[in-house]
């Protein structure tokens, strides 16, 4: 359920950054959300926000959404996107937010970064990327819009592979390296694990 904006304003009267959710089924109002119109990039799980606010200062030029479950989460998200104009964050379900919310081609670009593999067999289920779930990414996408991809679980990213080479309204591509460091991404890399991406392109499925 959406968070209640006033819990996370800032106080000495810095705006709060968090969407107030007046209807769970009608679609965002993203021009009145942002008070403008501009390319819109929509980070699923952001975390902490590391990631969708050091991105949100590359790009001025565009307005960044993030989408994040846990209160707590939101809540630091907020606190770093308080000076930055062109960020927003929204407390809610990433699948649900993006079949329901989110209008049609609004999106130009989607970030899912390090999604929780649920790595035993019996929670598989649970796993975000499904068929069903790209079939929203792909609704919500503008004309060519994306959606950009990394886990450290090779198995998992197999399985995503295997489930966008399945569908023929995206064509896979080479990843986006050139992007800011998210908290989970710094941790595995410090690990020594191995980072899997990949990047799915918008395109008309053959008929």
């Amino acid at each position: 359920m959406p968070a209640d904006e006033g819990s996370l304003a800032h106080r000495r009267h810095v705006p709060s950054r968090l969407v107030a959710v007046e209807s769970l089924t009608d679609h965002l109002d993203l021009d009145k959300i942002f008070g403008r119109r501009v390319p819109l990039h929509v980070d699923l799980g952001c975390g902490d926000g590391s990631f969708l606010c050091a991105l949100a200062q590359r790009m001025p030029d565009k307005n960044f959404l993030g989408i994040e479950r846990l209160l707590n989460r939101v809540r630091t998200s907020a606190r770093k996107a308080a000076t930055l104009d062109n960020v927003r964050l929204l407390r809610m379900e990433s699948f649900y937010a993006v079949r329901y919310l989110l209008p049609a081609e609004s999106v130009e670009r989607f970030y899912l970064l390090f999604p929780d593999p649920w790595p035993k067999r019996r929670h598989h289920q649970r796993r975000i990327v499904t068929p069903d779930f790209f079939g929203s990414i792909h609704a919500a996408l503008e004309k060519n819009g994306s959606i950009y991809i990394a886990t450290d679980d090779v198995d998992y990213f197999g399985k995503i592979r295997e489930v966008a080479e399945s569908d023929p309204s995206f064509a896979i591509g080479d990843a986006d390296a050139d992007l800011p460091q998210s908290r989970f991404g710094l941790i595995f890399r410090q690990k020594g694990s191995p980072i899997h991406s990949l990047e799915l392109r918008k395109v008309s499925p053959v008929k």
